[in-house]
Parts: structure tokens; C-alpha cells; sequence
């Protein structure tokens, strides 16, 4: 079985996801869908309000009600709008200031204190680079930037920085208490300062959504996408696939097969990999907000069909019979029917990335680039189907190979084809494949997790194929349920147990908790294969992008433990003389 199903190598173990997860306090917006919905609203808000900052405090508050009344967000989440207006209103200031300017705040709690080496001085934790946490992540990439970092807790330190006047801007991490009571000095220095909530103020394993810290990290004028807006776009993609559209960009039908596969293409999608494929092209042109050419069109459509085609011949080889709540195109037509339809596909594709106003070079290098992926894709499966014919149990990393082959090649596709038509695939394609491979990986161990979703029909029997959550299961599990998961690899269940068996079991392992840990750990070594990216506005696009098609992305961090402390008039004037001489030692 080695020989069919390689292993893969496991992402570095993402810091601090050795804590359990929590409910965010009831002030904050329970789910990371919720969160990212409503700062899109405020950013929208402040967007068309060209709100100035400074924005005093009763005037942030009046905006702050505007923006509940009309999204009717619930009044407990009030001071949590407030923060972020207070945020957006700063962005593009903060946006124009260097990163040798900035301030990078984080609380000390970010750590694992248990196990933590790290020593303090009188400004604050002085991290060893462990490993242990997320500390280390953001400091070595803010100072690499240019950043003076500083890991310490409370607001007096926070005052005492601002009143110095030795920083331009400052980028933190807090909960909403500290935010209050710094919000009056913030104001009256009138500097660029914004400030992720923690999701509990409490200091035991509290979360930050990590995508807003590296968000705000990396805002630079530099980066020409970072106001473009991700959702707009997204939408946009959705209009070209209505049968109307793929008409007009594909040709005139001709014939009853044409009919079947556009009807086919048509039929219901999230369309990530089109979106991709834009989202690249805007990045790496020199217009990101510009208009998108029919040439664009066509090649993302084109990634779209391949992924359509490999659906046609996936649910013959799986025998489904519905594919986004309807039939799936075999049932409906016919294996031969759905076997040319899928092969037609695939020869639309190539046609759309050949038939085009592109230079030759461009074109054979979306071509190359498709084909590629192609292979890829089909040895991927070809290890599954493999796989089916002599059923043995597959490990974590067995599955997690399967993963690597066969999703994240229409990834890495999309994105390169999108660098290849803006004519800069030979500056990226290292950074695309290591990106893709991660983002590809997430992105099939969450769809694992959601077929445990609440929504899955409790009597329906689980589908057996490589699934992370039935390897993690057969891994973690003991005496019947290890028993059982034993039988139904390797092909000698006399029954197979439906969804909701499948989801308490893993819930009651702690293969639902090692998955999701899986799946944060690729989302970040997908971030983090970043780092190293020179294009400005590809790294900020495809940062955020994670933040979209993940939006519950959430790690653990920070605390306010030392806010009483702060409230010593004495502490305040220490604090006060150790920020006369902070700056120039951080940033030494």
C-alpha cells in the first residue's frame, strides 16, 4: 500500500492550539462568520461616511448606534462596533506610515505560561523563540519589517508609548476593557492605532482572530489591493456562470452536448478557483482595481470547467447520486452520457486558455500550467480508486497525501494561471505551489468537517473514502469504536455507521479537536509561506483571501492580568519613565 499512498509531511504545529477552544464572551460576536460579517459592514460604513480620524468619542458612538440600527446588530455588541469603527477610521492613516515607525503591542499572556522560558525585564516578556506560541510568529515578521515589537501588559505602558511621541503608529492586541480606558489618550495624541479584540478578557486561553493581526501588520501603501474588495469580486465571478454568460464568453452552442455541459457548469458552486484565478491576475497587474477583459474571463472559466469535469468523473467513480441537492449528472443522463460531457469539459478548457487575445508565451504558459495540474489531480485520485479496490487503513499523513495530490493541483492551477496571464508567473510560481499545496490541505479537511456539520442527515451512512476524521477516528479511538473503524477500513464492516454516529465518536475522541487542529495548521503554514514573497499586493490579496474562503479562522492569545496593577499611581510613573528609553532598545 506504500507504494500507492506516499505519506505526507506534517505542517509545523501551529502555537498555542495545545489549549482548548472557547466560546467568545457574550459582548463579542460568537462565530469568526459573524465577526468578519460585521466589520465588513463597518468598513463599508466608514468607507462611505469618509469619517476623519480622530473621531471623538461621542461622535464614534452616535456612528457606532448608525451601524447597529441598521444592520440590526444586538446592542451587547456595541462597544466591540465601536472598536472596529475606531479601527477603520485610522486604516489609511496607518496604511502611510513606514513600518520603522510602527509599534508592534502584544500582551505577554500570548504564551503558554506553564511552559513558557521566556524572562521579563522592566519592558516586558523577552521571548525565546520556543515555539511554543504565536508570540514569536508576529515579532519575527513585524521586525523584519521594520517594527519595534513589545510584548507587555496593560494600559499604563500603552499611555506612557503614546505620550512619548517616538511612535508613529501602533498596531495591538486587547480586550475591550483596555481599549476603553486607552481610547481617551489614543484621541488626544492623535495617532494611527488600531487594536484587534481578544474574544475574552479573562487571561486563560483567550483568542484573537489572527487574520485581522496579520492584517493590520502588513497594511502598507505598497499593497495597491488592499482596499479592493474581496466580496465584490467574488460576486462578480458568480455572473459568468449563468448559461446566459458562458454563451457569450464561450460561443454559441452546438448541440445537445454543449447544452448539457454548459447547464452542468452552470449548476450550483462556491466558485473559489475562478475567484482565484482573478484575484492573482488583479494582484500582479498594474491596475488591481481595473477592469477585468474577456481574455481574463475565459481563463477563469476555464479552471472552473476542469474542476467540473473532475466532478462529472468523480461521482461516477464514487457512485453518487446528488451533487449540490440535485441528481448528479450519471444519474440524470446516463454513465456514457456523463463520461463525454466530462471529457467535452475538459477539451473546453484548454480551448478557452488557447482561443484568446493573450501573447503565445502567456498562453502556453496557461497551458503547461493546466496540464500539469491535470496530472496531478488525476494521480491523486488515482490513489483513492487504488485505494477502493483493496481497502486497507491509510494513517493521517497517508490521507493527508491523497489531500496534496488530488485538491490542492485546481488551487495551485487557478492561482498560476492567473500570474501567468498578468505575465508574472516565473516571479511567483515557488510561492504559489508551497501556498496552494496548504490552502488545498485546509481546504479538504474542512469540507471533512462539515460533512460532521449539525445539518448532516442523521440516518444517512457514512460515504467511505480517505477522510482525516475517520483516519484521526481509527487513531485515537478506543475499544469498540477503534474496533469498528478497523472494520470499516479495511472493508469489513457488515453495516457502516451513519453521520451522527461518526460525528459523537470523533466529538468524544478527540479526533474533531486534532482535525480542527490540522486544519488551523495548514490555514497558517498557508500564511506563512508568505513571508518571503517580494510582490507587496500578492502578499496582502492572498493573506486576506485566507480570510475569506476560511472565515472562521481563530487562534489562541492575550490578556489584561496586569489592568489593576495599572490603576497604581506609582506603576503609571514607572511605566512612564521605563517608555522614555523603550523605543530606541526595541528597536536596537
Amino acid at each position: 500500500m506504500s507504494a500507492v499512498v506516499r505519506s505526507a509531511a506534517l505542517p509545523p504545529p501551529i502555537p498555542g492550539l495545545n489549549r482548548r477552544i472557547r466560546q467568545p464572551k457574550k459582548n463579542i460576536p460568537q462565530t469568526k462568520q459573524d465577526r468578519d460579517q460585521i466589520l465588513g459592514w463597518v468598513r463599508a460604513y466608514a468607507e462611505e461616511q469618509k469619517l476623519v480620524p480622530p473621531v471623538p468619542l461621542a461622535d464614534l458612538q452616535e456612528h457606532t448606534d448608525k451601524i447597529l440600527t441598521i444592520h440590526a446588530i444586538d446592542k451587547i455588541h456595541r462597544d466591540y462596533v465601536g472598536v472596529l469603527l475606531a479601527n477603520e477610521t485610522w486604516r489609511e492613516s496607518l496604511a502611510t506610515v513606514p513600518f520603522e515607525k510602527r509599534l508592534l503591542l502584544m500582551p505577554k499572556c500570548l504564551r503558554v505560561e506553564s511552559k513558557c522560558p521566556a524572562p521579563f525585564d522592566e519592558f516586558g516578556l523577552l521571548c525565546k523563540q520556543c515555539g511554543l506560541c504565536s508570540i514569536q510568529d508576529f515579532q519575527n515578521e513585524a521586525e523584519k519589517l521594520g517594527y519595534a515589537v513589545l510584548v507587555a501588559e496593560g494600559s499604563a505602558i500603552v499611555m506612557s508609548l503614546i505620550q512619548t511621541g517616538k511612535i508613529e503608529a501602533i498596531v495591538g492586541i486587547s480586550c475591550l476593557p483596555v481599549l476603553e480606558r486607552t481610547f481617551p489618550y489614543v484621541e488626544a495624541a492623535a495617532i494611527p492605532a488600531v487594536a484587534v479584540p481578544l474574544l475574552q478578557d479573562d487571561c486563560i486561553d483567550t483568542l484573537v482572530d489572527i487574520d485581522w493581526v496579520w492584517d493590520y501588520i502588513h497594511l502598507t501603501s505598497d499593497d495597491k489591493t488592499r482596499r479592493l474588495n474581496l466580496n465584490a469580486l467574488h460576486d462578480e465571478v458568480k455572473t459568468w456562470f449563468t448559461v446566459e454568460s458562458l454563451n457569450a464568453l464561450m460561443g454559441p452552442s452546438r448541440g445537445h452536448s454543449d447544452d448539457i455541459a454548459r447547464e452542468w457548469l452552470a449548476r450550483a458552486g462556491k466558485r473559489w478557483r475562478p475567484f482565484l484565478t482573478v484575484a492573482a491576475y488583479q494582484a500582479l497587474r498594474e491596475d488591481p482595481e481595473g477592469p477585468i477583459s474577456d481574455t481574463v474571463k475565459k481563463a477563469a472559466i476555464a479552471v472552473e470547467i476542469f474542476h467540473k469535469a473532475s466532478l462529472v468523473h468523480d461521482d461516477i467513480e464514487d457512485g453518487d447520486a446528488e451533487r449540490y441537492g440535485e441528481t448528479t449528472l450519471h444519474t440524470e443522463h446516463g454513465v456514457p452520457v456523463a463520461l463525454n460531457i466530462g471529457d467535452l469539459l475538459i477539451g473546453e478548457g484548454y480551448r478557452l486558455l488557447a482561443d484568446n487575445d493573450a501573447a503565445a508565451h502567456v498562453r502556453s504558459a496557461a497551458i503547461l500550467v493546466a496540464a500539469e495540474g491535470q496530472r496531478e489531480l488525476c494521480i491523486g485520485q488515482g490513489a483513492e480508486l487504488l485505494w477502493t479496490r483493496h481497502p486497507v487503513a491509510l494513517s493521517s499523513t497517508q490521507v493527508l497525501e491523497i489531500f496534496r495530490s488530488k485538491t490542492a493541483p485546481a488551487f495551485e492551477v487557478a492561482l498560476k494561471v492567473g500570474a501567468a496571464l498578468a505575465g508574472r508567473l516565473d516571479e511567483c510560481a515557488d510561492a504559489l505551489h508551497t501556498y496552494s499545496e496548504n490552502l488545498g490541505i485546509a481546504y479538504q479537511i474542512r469540507d471533512d468537517l462539515d460533512d460532521l456539520g449539525e445539518d448532516s442527515a442523521a440516518g444517512n451512512e457514512w460515504n467511505m473514502r480517505p477522510s482525516i476524521v475517520l483516519s484521526l477516528l481509527r487513531e485515537k479511538g478506543k475499544g469498540e469504536v477503534k474496533d469498528q473503524m478497523e472494520a470499516l477500513w479495511n472493508g469489513a464492516a457488515k453495516t457502516k455507521p451513519d453521520n451522527a454516529t461518526i460525528r459523537e465518536w470523533a466529538m468524544d475522541s478527540g479526533a474533531h479537536e486534532k482535525a480542527m487542529t490540522l486544519l488551523e495548521s495548514y490555514k497558517e503554514a498557508a500564511i506563512r509561506s508568505l513571508q518571503e514573497v517580494e510582490l507587496p499586493n500578492l502578499k496582502g490579496l492572498l493573506r486576506r483571501v485566507i480570510g475569506k474562503i476560511f472565515n472562521e479562522l481563530e487562534i489562541k492569545g492575550w490578556c489584561r492580568e496586569f489592568e489593576q496593577k495599572n490603576l497604581n499611581p506609582e506603576l503609571r510613573a514607572e511605566a512612564a519613565k521605563a517608555a522614555e528609553h523603550l523605543v530606541p532598545k526595541v528597536a536596537s
